[in-house]
């Protein structure tokens, strides 16, 4: 069988782990476009020992959640949408005092364990409303990467050093109330980075000097865009359209340009690995930092 979605209840309570859904390789694709939410819980994405292109594991029983699920194949594509919702989840209105609050009753301990394959070439689109989620991309094969946090903690990263395999097309990222933190940035290889950032906060640290340039356009409401940069090596041009409400801090080596256009002096214009930023802020802060 292709795919093949596995059940399998447990007599040993919910801390054992189960695994719940799983899509078998085959010759028929060759790429896989994959759409992911949980509503709750705590989420790892990390890359497997083993070929098996899609494996998510759960400490919880089957009966505990409910899911809509479907694939289908077109083209060598094929394409996965699971959505994974606890019954006992709290609604909007819980989600929202729970993070003005400081609550610390975000179902952490439900538990997924998603796996992927490196041989394999990857579309994410991956949605989280409470919770915390770790995503370690080491080594994979990422085209386009979408993560929409609602109240969630997201941390993306490259743990092992290995960074993606190719090329990634477009990183979106949608930050409503929740929080995402990218380590090792540069690694992404993303030609494209949009980002949308309501009340949260979006870290993006670029640690080393990117392979190829990147456009990075963010729009900024009430939250916060916090961007740390090596201090030698990488070219930085940034582009705020800002208002009078809002806060910008740049490191005291940026110099400004033109009108509200800063460099780094990294930057030379037609730098092949040059970071541009187009932000616009409204009420929120804007942050860029520069280490050695």
């Amino acid at each position: 069988m292709l795919m093949g979605v596995i059940l399998l209840p447990t007599i040993w309570g919910v801390a054992q782990i189960k695994k719940q859904f799983s899509i078998e390789p085959s010759k028929d694709f060759e790429k896989m476009e994959v759409k992911f939410m949980t509503k709750s819980g705590i989420c790892y994405i990390k890359p497997s020992q083993h070929d098996t292109p899609l494996s998510i594991y759960s400490n919880q029983d089957f009966d505990d959640y409910e899911h809509t699920f479907s694939k289908s194949i077109v083209d060598r594509t094929c394409y996965v949408d699971l959505s994974l919702t606890d019954k006992n989840s709290d609604d909007l209105s819980k989600s929202i005092s729970s993070r003005m609050f400081n609550s610390s009753g975000k179902g952490k301990h439900k538990m997924w364990k998603v796996y992927l394959t490196d041989n394999t070439l990857y579309n994410l689109d991956l949605n989280y409303g409470m919770g915390e989620a770790f995503i370690d991309l080491s080594g994979l094969s990422i085209e386009n990467l979408k993560v929409n946090s609602g109240n969630a903690d997201v941390n993306i990263g490259f743990m092992s050093g290995l960074g993606n395999q190719v090329l990634m097309d477009t990183f979106f990222v949608k930050v409503d109330l929740g929080s995402v933190n990218v380590q090792k940035m540069n690694m992404s290889k993303s030609k494209l980075v949009i980002a949308d950032i309501g009340f949260g906060n979006l870290y993006l640290d670029y640690n080393d000097v990117p392979e190829q340039a990147s456009e990075i356009k963010a729009s900024v409401g009430a939250g916060n865009l916090i961007v740390r940069v090596p201090k030698k090596d990488v070219p930085v041009i940034v582009k705020i359209n800002d208002s009078m409400l809002c806060r910008i801090r740049l490191s005291k080596s940026f110099k400004e340009i033109e009108d509200n256009t800063f460099v780094n002096p990294a930057y030379t214009e037609d730098a092949d690995n040059l970071l541009s930023f187009d932000v616009d802020v409204s009420l929120g802060t804007i942050v860029f930092k520069e280490v050695d």
